[in-house]
């Protein structure tokens, strides 16, 4: 049987190891804020933001920050396995009618696949899902789309904005730009940091 002058090193040891991985998992699942709104001021890499709610935020972008321009596409452009995000309003028979849809380029295939609540409106929702099927129907598109848990029909009515993301960089972030910024991190000093910003080009407001 182990002595208690060994033991006790061990267990010191063990919970040290104990609080340096709770440490880092925590620090890996540094809670996310969704921030919508237009860019009020940019000084350096600090972004000065009136969100859609009416207040005042600020985001440090980070070094690596990527910039992602949100532009006006085509109905047409969404095609049988076309990667796409559909915000959407749930219907009585279990459709979802599209309120905006958003074209992911190739290299997002993937991103956030699935379905979930979302924030653009009360009650609305997110499918970010592979395009299996689409066709005329009475009241606009109908396109049935499939991700890893299952599968949803979608209707985009006609007038629906659609828009994709174009890799761009620092000079879209400007004053009087409408952004999204999907996921800024809250630190634990309460400040939030972006690693992604979404700016929407020529004035578009980014619809999802």
């Amino acid at each position: 049987m182990p002595s208690l002058n060994n033991w006790m090193p061990r267990a010191v040891a063990a919970a040290f190891v104990a609080c340096i991985v709770t440490s880092s998992v925590s620090a890996q699942q540094a809670p996310t804020v969704r921030i919508r709104g237009t860019i009020e001021s940019v000084d350096g890499k600090l972004l000065d933001i009136k969100t859609r709610e009416g207040n005042e935020v600020k985001v440090n972008m980070t070094d690596n920050v990527t910039v992602f321009a949100v532009v006006k596409t085509e109905l047409s452009e969404i095609k049988e396995g076309s990667y796409i995000g559909v915000t959407a309003m749930p219907e009585p028979d279990g459709t979802q009618k599209a309120i905006a849809v958003h074209i992911f380029p190739e290299n997002q295939r993937g991103a956030a696949e699935g379905f979930r609540p979302w924030d653009a409106r009360a009650n609305s929702t997110m499918t970010n899902a592979t395009v299996a099927q689409t066709v005329e129907g009475t009241d606009g598109q109908n396109i049935t789309v499939k991700y890893k848990d299952g599968e949803k029909k979608v209707v985009v009515p006609p007038g629906t904005p659609i828009v994709t993301f174009v890799a761009s960089d620092l000079a879209e972030v400007k004053p009087g730009a409408k952004l999204i910024i999907f996921g800024a991190a809250k630190k634990d000093d309460g400040t939030l940091e972006a690693n992604r910003v979404n700016v929407g080009r020529d004035g578009i407001t980014p619809p999802m």
